[in-house]
């Protein structure tokens, strides 16, 4: 763990410049608006430990796949997250002296992310070899009213000389992704252009073998000078080089003249734009964006970011690294993925670090959809659905290369366009509940939303395809007279090639069962819309759903009749049971151990036989649910991200309110203490809606329970209280826990029943009541 980010509830302060952990604070300053995004970069060069990074939504490059084998069904490519064209790079020189925190004496060094407002600042002094001092502001954003566009104001101040400061705003084409398989640069210049302190450069993504997507994106500045405030003229020489392009301006400075830069940018992609317009679109846009001016940008900003915390913000009272934590968690999000477009997910890393490639894997379904069900209008978790719908016949291809048929379908453990992407065997090939996720997500949606027609427009097709996937997976087992599913990996990647994971097994069943009742469903209400389903998709009725019934029926769990618990998978008391005490030592294990050591232990990376009693809390009772947590957790390391806001749900719903509590800052504070030595790569995005879901379903309780809301709240003894808004079914909600009081705000126009501690409570429109 580190603790050198300083605790504050609205911002992430580093007072001090922590060079060592420079790559770290990158990560947790990063900006994004749905767009665009980009680490908490320097603008000025830094030769020091750094992690470049600038990202265009959607944008990717389809990498070599690069292993020493291959096997039938393989992906043929690895979805890389693109480095993208630095927008920010300010160079600063000092007649010949280069301004470069690395080489320089930093004091008076603050870096701060404002979550209020989404604007990241940093202010400094810094001393040359020479003796010479500069003080610098500078404060920058992505616009989430203007999102193809971000804003730079750089002020630089002489402190103790006169001389001749040169300042480069450049935009830098030439370069690459950190995690390249051959050291590749990934791509090539199409066009340039320069004019009096404007720029324009255009890139496009390498051809490759795959023929997928070529992307355009053209970056485009423009920049203005203020000395103490007022507007100056000045000269702007043109600077092209290869993949480059810059203005060079020449200021003589006094001390203590404060020299501002202004800096605006934008990023356009041929996702959005046509080629043959992309320049052009750039250039009016630029123009735009400039005319406005920084502070009427900045305004703007600021006050987009007041609405969006009016929806969405958690208030805890009495705890500020508790309050830090939700809301970085919550920023992130909200910066990572806006709803409009649904071509785009939400990927692992989001606008903060290119490790994993790939946008979309099974967390958006398992733990973003709740947040964005909750927080934002229904039109953007029904994208998010949309999405995969968009995806269907591509996960039918890609079951087709598995060697399954008549419109079976497996999504993608990890994809940008549909196709499989992942590039390691016991992921791709059995890591096969994502399929469930997905169908769960669904269920999730309707239950939340009441819009039962997403499933005969397009939630039903999903629907079957995923159910003919898990009929052709499982075989029936003679030994044991029931349906087997051989050879998978759960959620719990610690163990690999297992037979009958019971997660898995539960959620195909369950998959299953749900798509029955929603062909019952559908048929009820919309006979034409099933019809129309069973001729596109050459529905046998009555064979397809007896089958799909008889695998619900004779499905096989394995469990342990002594200790009365779910077996994780067949052979797993076989392991030498150990708890994480035992090897308090040696952790985390996936960085100390081998991973011969680990696949034999009985340490367990994330939930798994937990994560399907949190999905279907209501099928056990609750001695049940007590049982299976008290043999599994006490094993959980928690090596995945995705693993803690899972065990303080069910902690909270079992009353171990101090491993509920232990477990949240955990998951709430991951990157921002660096809990698994990785925050340097970037941020845990989509774990993050997890922290989300751990005050709301986990200390507040809620649930939906028979087409109502139900909360069971309880206040944590480290806070004083807290409140938070939730939309369901069109309606919107206050809920505020304090002690011994929870009061429930109607903040609709229609009366409202909701269920606390399960007693029915009618709120009025526009009215509040305690209970």
């Amino acid at each position: 763990m580190k603790n050198y980010i300083k605790h504050d509830p609205w911002c992430i302060i580093e007072e001090g410049f922590a060079a060592e952990y420079n790559e770290i604070t990158e990560s947790l300053t990063s900006l994004g608006n749905g767009r665009m995004g980009q680490r908490g970069n320097f603008e000025e060069k830094f030769s020091g430990k750094t992690l470049l990074g600038n990202y265009v939504a959607g944008v990717f490059y389809p990498d070599k796949t690069r292993v020493g084998w291959w096997k039938n069904g393989y992906p043929r490519y690895f979805a890389k997250v693109l480095n993208a064209c630095n927008w920010i790079g300010i160079d600063i020189d000092i007649e010949g002296e280069t301004l470069d925190l690395a080489t320089c004496e930093v004091s008076e060094y603050t870096r701060v992310l404002n979550m209020k407002e989404g604007i990241l600042e940093r202010k400094f002094v810094a001393t040359l070899a020479s003796g010479k001092q500069v003080r610098v502001h500078a404060q920058r954003f992505c616009s989430i009213v203007d999102d193809e566009a971000g804003a730079i104001c750089y002020a630089i101040t002489p402190l103790n000389f006169d001389a001749k400061i040169t300042l480069v705003p450049s935009l830098n084409g030439d370069i690459s992704n950190k995690d390249s398989n051959y050291g590749e640069k990934f791509w090539d210049e199409i066009r340039k252009e320069t004019s009096f302190g404007e720029a324009y450069l255009e890139m496009r993504t390498k051809d490759t073998p795959f023929k997928t997507e070529l992307f355009n994106v053209c970056t485009g500045m423009k920049v203005d000078l203020k000395i103490d405030g007022k507007k100056v003229d000045f000269q702007s020489l043109p600077i092209k080089e290869e993949k480059y392009v810059g203005c060079r301006i020449v200021v003589d400075a006094k001390a203590n003249e404060e020299i501002t830069l202004y800096k605006y940018a934008v990023n356009l992609a041929s996702l959005n734009h046509s080629v043959e317009e992309l320049l052009s679109n750039a250039k009016v846009y630029t123009q735009r964006i400039f005319k406005k001016g920084f502070e009427q940008m900045k305004a703007e900003q600021i006050q987009a970011w007041a609405e969006r915390w009016a929806q969405n913000d958690i208030i805890i009272e009495g705890d500020d690294a508790a309050q830090q934590g939700i809301r970085f968690n919550i920023f992130q999000l909200e910066q990572t993925y806006t709803g409009e477009d649904d071509r785009l997910n939400i990927g692992p890393k989001g606008f903060t670090g290119e490790k994993y490639g790939g946008s979309t894997y099974w967390d958006t379904e398992a733990y973003c959809l709740p947040f964005y069900l909750a927080t934002a209008d229904q039109k953007v978790a029904r994208n998010l659905l949309v999405y995969r719908y968009k995806h269907l016949q591509k996960a039918i291809e890609n079951a087709q290369m598995l060697g399954f048929k008549d419109g079976a379908a497996l999504y993608p453990m990890v994809t940008m366009t549909g196709e499989e992407c992942h590039n390691e065997w016991e992921i791709t090939f059995e890591e096969i509940h994502r399929n469930g996720a997905i169908a769960y997500a669904i269920y999730d949606y309707i239950r939340h939303t009441d819009d039962e027609a997403y499933l005969g427009e397009y939630g039903l097709e999903v629907l079957i395809a995923i159910a003919r996937f898990w009929a052709q997976r499982v075989n029936w087992s003679s030994d044991k007279q029931k349906y087997v599913m051989l050879g998978v990996t759960g959620p719990n990647e610690y163990e690999n090639n297992v037979n009958n994971n019971w997660y898995t097994n539960y959620l195909a069943a369950w998959c299953l069962r749900f798509t029955l009742e929603s062909i019952a469903k559908v048929e009820l209400q919309n006979p034409a819309a099933l019809a129309a389903i069973y001729e596109r998709v050459g529905f046998d009725a009555a064979a397809e759903t007896a089958k799909w019934s008889q695998v619900v029926e004779y499905m096989y769990y394995p469990y342990d009749a002594e200790r009365q618990v779910f077996l994780q998978q067949d052979g797993f008391l076989d392991k030498e049971l150990l708890t994480v005490k035992d090897i308090a030592a040696q952790r985390p294990i996936n960085q100390r151990w081998s991973w011969d050591r680990i696949l034999r232990s009985c340490f367990i990376k994330q939930a798994d036989v937990l994560q399907g009693l949190y999905f279907f809390e209501d099928e056990f009772d609750i001695d049940t649910i007590r049982r299976n947590f008290d043999f599994y957790e006490p094993m959980t390391v928690h090596e995945s991200s995705l693993s803690p806001c899972v065990h303080v749900i069910l902690a909270a719903m079992l009353g171990y309110n101090e491993k509920a509590y232990e477990m949240y800052l955990r998951t709430s504070r991951l990157d921002l203490d660096d809990y698994n030595n990785d925050t340097e790569d970037g941020l845990h995005i989509t774990s993050m809606a997890g922290t989300w879901m751990s005050v709301i379903k986990g200390f507040a309780g809620m649930r939906i329970k028979n087409g109502k809301l139900s909360f069971t709240p309880f206040l944590p003894t480290q806070w004083q209280g807290y409140s938070f808004r939730i939309t369901f079914k069109k309606q919107v909600v206050r809920i505020a826990v304090r002690r011994g009081e929870v009061e429930v705000e109607n903040l609709s126009n229609e009366p409202l029943e909701i269920l606390i501690n399960d007693h029915v409570l009618r709120v009025e429109a526009y009215q509040s009541q305690a209970v």
